[in-house]
């Protein structure tokens, strides 16, 4: 962000200039601080180079499942993803996981946001919001956000096609992960608990079909 003298130095006109075209709405600052101060982007000052920008940043579609046995889900994740960026005239790249909703290092997740850090990205893409990430998804739509991406969420219902069985494996990976830290990941109190939450995981499932 450009302080006004800052501005006017680099297009080579007066302060007082600026000021005249902000009240006339030639060129309005970006931002104000708190202080009432004049901000601008240098993307503001010359609209080619944010043009150029936007040019070059593409537009990534992103799907994911908890589990390989998902597989199905995920290739109708991708068509969906396919049809709605073609239809709308987008050249696209479709970047997909295999893993848990809770999990923040998964290879595609980390790619996508080195992408988005990186201002590789103008648009993000999903079917649903967690599709992202079960948890902490509105961290990645403010980075976002912050580097202006747009972000394109197709359903903003909710996906009830895998939501209670994806949720459900979701809670026994917190309970796994905290009871090992508990007692131990070998102790048979661990163990125990493990296995009944997963047939009350898998009781649960059978119930919803």
């Amino acid at each position: 962000m450009l302080s006004v003298s800052e501005a006017a130095k680099i297009l080579g006109v007066s302060i007082s200039t600026l000021r005249r075209w902000e009240k006339e709405g030639k060129l309005i600052p970006d931002i104000r601080t708190k202080g009432g101060q004049r901000r601008y982007k240098l993307s503001s000052l010359f609209p080619e180079l944010k043009r150029k920008q936007d040019y070059r940043r593409k537009t990534i579609a992103y799907a994911r499942v908890s589990s390989s046995d998902q597989k199905e889900d995920l290739e109708r994740q991708k068509k969906v993803l396919e049809l709605y960026c073609a239809s709308n005239g987008w050249d696209f790249e479709i970047i997909s996981d295999l893993g848990s909703g809770i999990n923040y290092h998964k290879k595609g997740l980390k790619k996508l946001i080195n992408a988005i850090l990186n201002d590789e990205v103008g648009r993000l893409v999903i079917t649903h919001k967690d599709r992202l990430l079960r948890f902490g998804a509105e961290l990645v739509f403010a980075v976002c956000e912050a580097k202006e991406v747009e972000v394109v969420i197709i359903n903003k219902g909710e996906d009830t096609g895998t939501f209670e069985e994806e949720l459900a494996k979701d809670v026994l990976e917190i309970i796994t992960i905290f009871s090992a830290r508990l007692y131990g990941s070998r102790s048979n109190k661990n163990k125990k608990l493990i296995e009944n939450m997963q047939k009350a995981v898998e009781d649960a499932t059978r119930s919803q079909d």
